[in-house]
């Protein structure tokens, strides 16, 4: 039974369509989402790997897997991923589905964290889904390397990989991802095969990271853009990242903030995402800020910055993030005490990319704000009484905003000095 806090998700979809057959309401965008949670399941070892060449299994197979236990093996989503597999398990729409091509690699020392399934579907549907980033600390650095570093090798992966599975199966098909597996899903359809690419139906992208302008433009995105459905919710900041010209769709949420991530968290109702007009207006600043700041980094700076967070983190000797929470003073203690050791001319790089992201933060606070007041002068300007009335009730909730902006601006400020204030090596040599 799904508890009331999951209601209005894709997990009650399950409960009310799940008995549709896909020949009677096709594939949509929510099965799509439930498509790509799906393949956040841990299947090594009960799904065949894309480098053989074995039989698909199909859920109940996987379900008297000596194994199954081991597919929620993410503790942070093993009861809602259990109750997604139970729920499409149950029902007539997803029962028969057959899974291959699966695989999974996580290569330290390349920093490449890559998974993928094909999901086979009763109607003749292919769906290639591609695995967001997982708990694995390499996971996460390979996603803050791709603000600098194009192809990641998570991203070659996957065009090698859209290439090869097509390459065996003949008709049309659709592909994504959430979070980085949707930026997967996008790359991939760029850099496939000709021949390929003409048989993709639709790339999904859900929540998942844009793409440096030059890369868009190298990759010769305009070919699969309109069939791109990117969906974002409406306190997005991964989905954001690099957004350029891409039409994306914003759908409600369960929550507030970085927490709306979770697709688990995304309404729907009536077998569709409930959608909104638009971003928050906070969001959409703070959004904006922070990729006219990573643009405005050359990439020798970025290097600097992801590596060292990233030798920070490490030092806590956590594998994934489940070990890093586990005992999160020990872990906190030992990226302290590595913050300590960053040598002196690193410590005044981190401070000098601090201080930009402020110094952009404040410029674009005073266009917004600029903005504001014009718009407020138009509307003063009106003859009409009740034009003005209503002038003046927005007028307020424009100072409201204002003000929300200029917290969202004093806080980093405010905190600015902690990057002042960074610990320089404490010893008198430092290394080259």
């Amino acid at each position: 039974m799904i508890g009331k806090n999951m209601r209005g998700t894709i997990l009650t979809y399950l409960e009310e369509y799940g008995d549709v057959p896909l020949s009677k309401m096709p594939m949509n965008d929510v099965d799509s989402l439930a498509l790509c949670q799906l393949s956040y399941l841990k299947f090594d070892g009960m799904v065949t790997d894309v480098r053989e060449n074995g039989p698909s299994v199909t859920l109940k197979e996987l379900a008297e897997h000596k194994d199954y236990e081991k597919l929620f093996a993410d503790e942070r989503y093993e009861k809602v991923n259990r109750a997604l597999f139970e729920g499409m398990l149950s029902g007539r729409r997803f029962a028969d589905m057959r899974l291959n091509c699966y695989i999974n690699v996580i290569e330290k020392e390349w920093e490449t964290q890559f998974s993928a399934v094909t999901f086979l579907l009763d109607d003749g549907t292919t769906y290639i889904a591609f695995r967001g980033t997982d708990e694995t600390i390499v996971g996460w650095k390979e996603d803050f390397n791709m603000a600098f570093l194009s192809p990641v090798p998570g991203q070659a992966y996957s065009v090698k990989y859209l290439n090869m599975v097509t390459g065996k199966l003949h008709n049309p098909f659709f592909v994504g991802g959430h979070s980085k597996g949707g930026n997967l899903a996008v790359y991939s359809a760029m850099n496939c095969a000709p021949e390929i690419q003409e048989r993709i139906r639709k790339i999904y992208s859900m929540d998942g990271p844009g793409f440096r302008p030059e890369i868009l433009k190298e990759c010769g995105y305009e070919k699969i853009a309109d069939r791109l459905v990117k969906i974002i919710p409406q306190d997005s900041l991964i989905g954001m990242l690099f957004e350029q010209d891409m039409n994306y769709r914003v759908v409600e949420s369960k929550t507030l903030g970085l927490a709306q991530h979770d697709p688990y968290t995304w309404i729907v109702k009536d077998g569709r995402f409930v959608e909104a007009q638009d971003l928050y207006g906070r969001r959409k600043f703070l959004d904006g800020a922070i990729n006219e700041w990573i643009l405005s980094l050359d990439e020798s700076r970025l290097r600097i910055f992801v590596d060292t967070m990233y030798q920070v983190i490490s030092a806590s000797e956590a594998e994934d993030l489940i070990a890093f929470t586990a005992d999160l003073k020990k872990s906190m203690n030992k990226v302290m005490a590595a913050l300590k050791d960053v040598d002196e001319q690193t410590t005044r790089i981190l401070k000098e990319i601090m201080k930009s992201l402020f110094e952009i933060a404040r410029i674009r606070a005073r266009q917004e704000a600029v903005r504001g007041l014009a718009v407020s002068g138009r509307q003063d300007g009106s003859k009409s009484k009740r034009r003005r009335e209503r002038s003046r009730v927005r007028g307020k909730e424009r100072s409201a905003q204002g003000r929300d902006v200029q917290d969202a601006i004093e806080a980093p400020e405010r905190e600015a000095s902690c990057a002042s204030q960074l610990p320089h090596n404490r010893q008198e040599d430092t290394t080259e």
